[in-house]
């Protein structure tokens, strides 16, 4: 896979706009990491909507919820097609797919992640069982082998990949957080461009025994605002019924 830009020395850059400057155009194919609201390039999203680049390509699990995450993107009127395994939770994004006023591409969820990391390892397709018999080979090759029946997918290659970690280096060697990490490293490896935005970017370099995405991979890197991170639906028990339960495990240990 070419790639399109110098990795040599710092990839540091002073804001998410700086990080994506030159890189956007109409029509591009973007893929996004993330999962629900859980490790996406917020500063990033941002970014591309304050761009007011169109007709894009969206390729990531699911496109937020309504106005917040890739959700804003579908808001600007940005997004043309979108490969993704969810709807879910984005009311606007179920509402145009079924006005037929967005190209919807569903992929399973697995498939979703191997076609990303075939299309990072150069390897241009594979076949898989999995959607055999189901509107997901519609179109596509199947083939037997060894007595069981498999659909042929396409790798993806994204011209720009939006990333999210909790560390990184200035090198760009990087470093996720428990399921914040998801989508993340296999799109990191699929763009010709990756950008990637990190809560923490220190001067030395991390240690090579915890990197997961070396930094071969990063182009640009830019530090994450802080903000508040935000989850699809939050659920607490009230204060009361938090404070019973515990009173009831004390008493409970004590009577042991």
């Amino acid at each position: 896979m070419t790639r399109t830009m110098s990795r040599a020395g710092d990839r540091r850059q002073p804001s998410a706009v700086a990080a994506l400057d030159g890189l956007l155009r109409d029509g591009m194919t973007i893929a996004v990491g993330g999962f629900g609201l859980s490790g996406n390039p917020t500063d990033l999203i941002e970014a591309v909507r304050d761009s007011g680049v169109k007709d894009l390509t969206v390729v990531s699990n699911n496109m937020g919820v309504d106005g917040k995450g890739l959700g804003i993107l579908l808001e600007n009127d940005q997004v043309r097609r979108v490969l993704s395994s969810y709807v879910g939770e984005n009311k606007l994004f179920a509402q145009r797919y079924l006005d037929g006023a967005l190209e919807v591409e569903f992929v399973p969820q697995g498939t979703l992640a191997e076609r990303l990391r075939a299309g990072g390892a150069g390897i241009p397709a594979f076949y898989t069982p999995t959607g055999v018999g189901t509107p997901v080979a519609e179109g596509k090759p199947v083939d037997e082998i060894d007595g069981r029946r498999y659909v042929l997918e396409r790798a993806i290659v994204a011209d720009l990949s939006l990333v999210h970690a909790r560390r990184a280096d200035r090198y760009g060697n990087l470093v996720y957080r428990y399921t914040a990490r998801n989508f993340n490293p296999v799109i990191a490896t699929a763009g010709r461009v990756t950008v990637v935005e990190a809560e923490e970017i220190t001067d030395e370099p991390i240690d090579p025994d915890v990197v997961v995405t070396p930094g071969i991979y990063t182009h640009r890197l830019v530090l994450a605002r802080e903000r508040v991170k935000e989850i699809e639906q939050r659920t607490v028990r009230p204060a009361a019924a938090s404070a019973a339960s515990a009173a009831d495990a004390t008493t409970a240990g004590g009577a042991a």
